[in-house]
């Protein structure tokens, strides 16, 4: 039998962008302590619409380190130093749900939130937006389920069930939702 530590999956440091509050590089620090310092840092939210004008959801694994469980947008992460963030985008909806689409920058937004385990986000979030039929393979290291959904049930269901889902999900769809034409705009041009 092998001793627990042998067993245990073994996470590797992950270091995120430290930036300013106009997005402009100041170094980088380890991904877990500027969670528990709540450090502003460059991240990036994907919605992916289908051609029914569908957004693609993920249930985030069971095993993540925070917000287990919860539904969010289709892929949210960090790029990496030197990393552009459409270049990051495509990366990490690779890596989580096994796809890929063309990525266009909506706008982006900073916000400030605790998201349990003594953890807080405070992001300069790019909300990257991207078209595609194509069928989601998740890994199951990052996501246990998708759905396909239009917006007008993500915003009811937010509000009769916010506790399923994440906070900055929560907080970047009311953003999302001030964008309504420029996203028509983005999805009419596809």
């Amino acid at each position: 039998m092998q001793p627990k530590s042998e067993n245990r999956k073994i996470m590797q440091v992950e270091y995120v962008v430290i930036v300013n509050k106009n997005d402009m590089p100041l170094g980088t620090m380890e991904k877990m302590e500027a969670h528990e310092k709540g450090i502003l840092h460059r991240a990036f939210s994907v919605f992916v619409f289908n051609s029914q004008n569908q957004l693609l959801l993920q249930k985030r694994a069971s095993e993540k380190y925070h917000s287990p469980d919860l539904w969010t947008n289709t892929v949210c992460s960090h790029p990496r130093a030197g990393e552009d963030t459409l270049d990051a985008g495509h990366r990490r909806l690779g890596e989580e749900m096994g796809m890929d689409c063309e990525l266009k920058e909506l706008f982006s937004f900073v916000y400030k939130a605790p998201v349990g385990n003594g953890l807080k986000e405070h992001e300069f979030d790019h909300v990257l937006v991207g078209f595609s039929d194509t069928k989601p393979v998740p890994n199951p290291e990052e996501a246990s389920d998708f759905k396909y959904v239009g917006l007008e049930w993500v915003k009811k269901d937010m509000e009769e069930h916010p506790d399923q889902y994440t906070v900055w999900f929560k907080i970047a769809f009311k953003e999302l939702l001030k964008h309504q034409l420029d996203l028509l705009k983005m999805n009419q041009s596809h």
